[in-house]
């Protein structure tokens, strides 16, 4: 109980203390007006350390920051246990205390913070307090003024003031109606200035009005006024919004700068931006679907809407051939006037909107506008190309174009690859996808085309008669028309090869319409008119490549010697014959044959495979990615032409050795046969894969025209030389061809364009042996040479002064084969390395029948052998006379035969092995006939000799 009274006690002792303000608050409220801060009285128990008055702070129970009515002490009495602890109650009593304290430091703190605040409201109220005063003494003036003007005037005077009042407001009345009628005059003045297209004005006036609208609102005639003034500041937009659009496909500078500054004056400039992008894509829509309706109506002799409502993708395959490409050109031409305008907004922009930003000063909402515009531009390249792009693409793929002609389908290749530089130099675009679809339209194109070329050249081939044609004596491939794109190309002596002319050395790429890349060169060079699409004017077709006939170019035919020696005009007394020989008419076809050498021999078939390859080429310029295709179709070309030849000329295998077809040539002839002829049906078999046989071709027949077997004509080698050496010229026409094939081609392709060359063309050349082999074995009759030599005996006992007969039989035949040589030149023109390698031949042959016929003796004796070097010395004497060839082909073949019988029997075996380039026969014969070894040895060498025929097969 006693507990409970002191708690009694001790909460009335709080109550009464509750009425008497503590000293800590009526320091506070002393130091608000005398400006000392109340903690200064307790400086001396205030804690310093932030630290600890934070903790101390997070330390205070909640129930103190209760809003609501607690009774804190009651919170605090509440607390002592029932058997009080005094030690307790005063560590609680200074835990309240420092509690205390550091609150009253803090809210001190908050008004010493907030104390300039409080004085400067605090003087704005007293300024108030004076204004107040002050209004109060002009009311109290007024009033007394007012009272004595109420004393003072009369009823006349007042009349008078309320006169002048409604003049002035009858005034202004007026002036009021003058301005609503002017207001109202406005609308037809508006519509005169949208017809001038004067937008400027018309917008300045506009927003003039309605700023004077607004004035005159509280009329309600001027309230109609301002909602057609918004109406008709609506349609001027909307007819500003037209003419921008018309800058789409025509663009007028002068134009297009008016139609900016009324945007300017709308500050609309980002807007106007946003909707010429639009106008841009509808423009490229609209002039592609109209172009393309255009030519679906006229074609198809209606002029309905029918076609209207299809979609484009759907006009573009109702195309015909005939209007593909004048349709291309038109949409092409279009297309480009869309982005040309374009091209100019942006030099536009770039000229003025710097100027702009000068004279506008330093406005950052301006610079930003700006900024904007240009992002706007640039990034707006990009989609328009995209869809001009779209467009062609689609038209291009939509007309199967495998029917068309070469020369047009090159033309549709050079206008789109054309719009792809275009395109390139607009906005950097390498416009992959509009390349894709005409790489696979060419690809689909060029395979029926190829397929169609190679069946023409074959019945060429079949057809061909081997005849001359004549052109002048410098003709190349770059005279003819096909290869008029490469006149900006020109002849390097030093490689004697087709080089880039002076502005692709320095690294520009060469281009099929002869410009070069330079920045900005189709929109600079058709800014101001024309097109890079309009169609030139075809060049009158004139090709001087061809003379009247080959021996009248450079007065080569002529039979001239006047400049020869006497010695060499006289004849001679053939000493086997007794025949006069004209050594004039030998020197006379020496000189031709030196003069005629450059004289290019080509066919009418050579000149179209040369024409093709040329269209080929323009092809393959104006489309890099089927290059490797359009090379491979080349190759085929030239493949086809060179099998032809051999199979025509030089597959004769009745006539045929190891020394007239090389084995590098006959593994080409091989991969040729392989990989291009098809293999001729054989009947009752089952037909062949088609897909297999599809890049196949049948083996040419030669024409029955063409006479390979008479005598007369050496066995056809005046067309065997039109063939072999047109067959060559063309290599060498290849050859001019390969550096521009090697840039075109791609770097993984340049290995195939290698071996193409090295493998095929450069073999050309090696198919002259076969060729010309034939007329060689033919052209003389080496069987009666051998029957002559068989009734020859060479076991003589005396040495023999005079030859035998077979050697005038032999240089005889030689002799006549001279002649016909002659008389074929007159015909065609036989080039020397010809002439050097049909004698080759001959030469050749000759000396193995006589290497052949001396094996035919069975007995022999020295004095034979003898004669044997006699005759065969008689016969190079008279042979040099004959031919030109030094030194004579084969000479130690028989030489060494000869020798070979003195040889002794322990030089004899080695001699054996090491010439293996003899026969069986004539080894044998050599054995059996030479007397100064033994029958044993005699036995070994056969031994010897029959072993290595062994080995041989």
């Amino acid at each position: 109980m006693a507990v409970m009274d002191i708690k009694r006690k001790f909460q009335n002792f709080l109550r009464k203390q509750e009425s008497v303000q503590s000293p800590v608050e009526d320091d506070i409220n002393h130091d608000l007006f005398t400006g000392e801060p109340a903690i200064t009285k307790y400086k001396h128990s205030h804690m310093v350390n932030p630290h600890e008055e934070q903790e101390v702070l997070e330390n205070i129970e909640e129930v103190y920051y209760n809003d609501e009515d607690v009774d804190t002490s009651s919170f605090e009495l509440q607390k002592v246990p029932e058997d009080p602890d005094l030690d307790q109650i005063d560590r609680d009593r200074q835990k309240l205390r420092k509690q205390l304290q550091v609150v009253s430091k803090k809210v001190s703190d908050v008004v010493l913070q907030n104390h300039p605040a409080y004085a400067a409201e605090l003087q704005r109220v007293m300024e108030l307090q004076k204004t107040l005063q002050l209004a109060s003494i002009i009311c109290a003036n007024g009033r007394r003024q007012l009272s004595g003007a109420r004393k003072s005037f009369t009823t006349a005077s007042l009349k008078m003031l309320a006169n002048y009042r409604k003049r002035q407001q009858l005034i202004g009345l007026l002036k009021s109606l003058r301005t609503i009628k002017t207001l109202q005059r406005t609308d037809l003045r508006l519509r005169e200035m949208m017809e001038e297209e004067d937008y400027c004005s018309a917008i300045q006036l506009c927003l003039e009005c309605q700023k004077a609208a607004s004035t005159f609102k509280h009329f309600t005639c001027i309230s109609e006024l301002s909602s057609k003034l918004q109406d008709t500041l609506e349609m001027i937009e909307e007819q500003l919004d037209v003419a921008l659009s018309k800058t789409c496909s025509h663009f007028d500078i002068v134009h297009y700068e008016k139609v900016q500054i009324a945007y300017r004056l709308l500050d609309k400039t980002q807007t106007a931006m946003d909707q010429l992008h639009m106008h841009f894509t509808s423009a490229i829509h609209s002039t592609a679907f109209q172009i393309v309706l255009g030519y679906v109506e006229l074609c198809a002799g209606t002029g309905n809407s029918n076609f209207q409502k299809r979609p484009y993708v759907d006009l573009c395959k109702n195309i015909t051939q005939e209007s593909f490409k004048p349709c291309l050109v038109d949409l092409c031409k279009a297309l480009w006037e869309v982005m040309k305008s374009y091209h100019k907004t942006i030099q536009w922009h770039e000229s003025h909107d710097e100027e702009f930003i000068r004279e506008s000063g330093v406005d950052v909402d301006i610079t930003l506008k700006m900024k904007y515009i240009r992002q706007k531009l640039d990034h707006g390249l990009t989609r328009i190309w995209h869809d001009v792009q779209q467009k062609v693409k689609i038209y291009i793929l939509g007309t199967d174009m495998a029917n068309f002609k070469l020369e047009d389908f090159i033309r549709v290749l050079d206008l789109v690859n054309r719009l792809i530089e275009i395109g390139e130099e607009f906005c950097g675009s390498k416009s992959e996808g509009l390349q894709d679809s005409l790489k696979q339209q060419s690809l689909n194109y060029f395979k029926n085309h190829h397929r169609y070329r190679m069946e023409e050249l074959g019945m060429f081939l079949e057809n061909e008669g081997w005849e001359i044609c004549p052109v002048k004596s410098n003709f190349t491939l770059l005279q003819l028309l096909e290869f008029r794109f490469m006149q900006s190309w020109t002849r390097s002596p030093a490689t004697n090869s087709l080089v880039h002319s002076q502005q692709e050395v320095e690294g520009e790429e060469s281009l099929p319409n002869g410009h070069n890349r330079e920045g900005g060169r189709y929109f600079d060079q058709y800014k101001d008119e024309g097109s890079p699409f309009d169609v030139q004017p075809d060049e009158e077709e004139n090709e001087d490549v061809f003379s009247g006939s080959w021996d009248d170019e450079d007065g080569e035919g002529r039979d001239t010697d006047s400049d020869e020696p006497d010695e060499l005009k006289q004849d001679y007394i053939d000493e086997l014959t007794g025949e006069a020989q004209s050594n004039r008419q030998y020197r006379r076809r020496t000189s031709r044959n030196k003069n005629q050498r450059h004289i290019p021999i080509v066919t009418n078939t050579t000149l179209n495979v040369l024409r093709v390859i040329g269209k080929y080429m323009q092809m393959m310029t104006v489309l890099k990615p089927i290059a490797f295709d359009v090379i491979n179709s080349m190759s085929q070309l030239f493949e086809y032409y060179l099998y032809t030849v051999h199979i025509f000329f030089g597959a004769d295998t009745w006539v045929m050795n190891e020394r007239s077809l090389n084995n590098r040539m006959h593994m080409t002839l091989q991969r040729i046969r392989n990989n291009l002829i098809a293999e001729a049906p054989i009947p009752g078999a089952p037909p062949t894969d088609q897909e297999n046989g599809r890049d196949k071709f049948p083996q040419p027949h030669l024409s029955p025209i063409v006479d390979l077997s008479g005598s007369g004509r050496l066995f056809g080698l005046a067309e065997r030389v039109v063939a072999a050496e047109s067959l060559v010229f063309l290599a060498s026409q290849m050859e001019l061809l390969y550096p521009h094939l090697e840039a075109m081609i791609p770097g993984n392709k340049k290995v195939f364009l290698q071996q193409f060359f090295s493998q095929t063309v450069k073999m050309a050349a090696e198919l002259r042996k076969p060729v010309y082999w034939t007329v060689s074995v033919q052209a003389v009759d080496y069987d009666n040479i051998l029957y002559h030599m068989s009734g020859v005996k060479w076991d003589v006992k005396d040495i023999m002064s005079q030859h035998n007969s077979y050697v005038d039989v032999m240089l005889k035949s030689l002799e006549q084969l001279s002649v016909r040589l002659v008389d074929i030149n007159r015909r065609v023109p036989i080039p020397k390395v010809v002439y050097d390698l049909v004698w080759e031949h001959c030469v050749r042959l000759a000396n193995r029948t006589i290497v052949e016929g001396y094996a035919g003796a069975k007995k022999c004796s020295n004095e034979g052998r003898a004669l044997m070097q006699l005759d065969f010395q008689q016969f190079l004497s008279k042979l040099e006379t004959i031919v030109d060839l030094r030194p004579i082909p084969e000479r130690d073949y028989v030489e060494a035969y000869i020798k070979a019988y003195y040889l002794p029997e322990s030089q004899m075996e080695s001699w054996i092995l090491e010439h293996k380039e003899y026969s069986n026969k004539q080894l044998l014969s050599l054995i059996n006939t030479v007397d100064h070894i033994n029958k044993k040895a005699r036995q070994r060498l056969i031994a010897i000799v029959e072993e290595m025929d062994r080995h041989r097969r």
